[in-house]
């Protein structure tokens, strides 16, 4: 046996309440499309914040990729005669808009809050002032202990790992909150 709606419960578009966008039975309120006001499906509404290791799982990955990018970036401009200043500027752009993208929706959920572009490139900016700083300090007293080669990897590994570390807090605590 089948029921058909109440005609008296049409919404405005034609719709039975919960089949269309709006459900005018509540007169203003809009829905999510299930009937509720709930606002559940607004693009522009917070997300939740995902767990922790799932946010440092998905942050390594879209780093690995980024890296990829701008190493490969910086790689090919250098074969097409670009200089490696020159190239390696364009290639930590490209890096930077790969990170941003991919972190800003898969790793901290975001919906995309104005500002927050702007505010990771003068994070990443600042990130690499820390890892250029350090490397800086680090690099000769390592290599007076171990010799350039050994001090040039442990000053990057160090260095990148501050940097990285310090990234993933404030993007994590005040940018993709």
């Amino acid at each position: 046996m089948s029921v058909s709606p109440d005609p008296s419960a049409v919404s405005a578009s034609g719709a039975a309440p919960g089949e269309g966008a709006f459900d005018r039975s509540v007169p203003g309120a809009p829905t999510d499309g299930g009937g509720t006001a709930s606002g559940e499906n607004d693009p522009a509404a917070p997300r939740p914040q995902l767990p922790l290791s799932t946010q440092l799982t998905r942050f390594v990955l879209t780093g690995g990729l980024s890296a990829v990018v701008d190493y490969g970036l910086l790689v090919a401009g250098m074969a097409f005669g670009l200089g490696y200043s020159a190239a390696k500027a364009i290639s930590w752009v490209f890096g930077t808009i790969t990170a941003y993208a991919i972190n800003s929706r898969w790793t901290f959920n975001s919906t995309g809050r104005k500002g927050a572009f702007a505010a990771v490139v003068v994070l990443y900016l600042t990130t690499f002032a820390v890892q250029v700083g350090t490397f800086t300090l680090i690099y000769p007293l390592f290599e007076a202990w171990w010799g350039s080669g050994v001090a040039s990897f442990a000053g990057f590994v160090i260095a990148q790992g501050l940097a990285t570390t310090v990234n993933f807090i404030v993007q994590r605590t005040f940018i993709f909150r």
